[in-house]
Parts: structure tokens; sequence; C-alpha cells
């Protein structure tokens, strides 16, 4: 995953928290 993508997820799991989304946010996070 690039920067660029992570940086994507995070702008959409700040504007959707409930996403479900926000589990790849939270691997995403830890994984950079």
């Amino acid at each position: 995953m690039s920067a660029q993508e992570r940086d994507e997820l995070i702008t959409k799991f700040q504007k959707h928290p409930t996403d479900r989304g926000s589990v790849e946010v939270q691997i995403a996070l830890l994984t950079r």
C-alpha cells in the first residue's frame, strides 16, 4: 500500500468513522 492510498483511506475514515473501511484504516495505520 502506497502512502497516497493510505492517506486516502484515512481521509475517508475521518469523513465516515462508522464505515466498514475503518478496519482497513486501522490496519493501514499499524502497517505503515
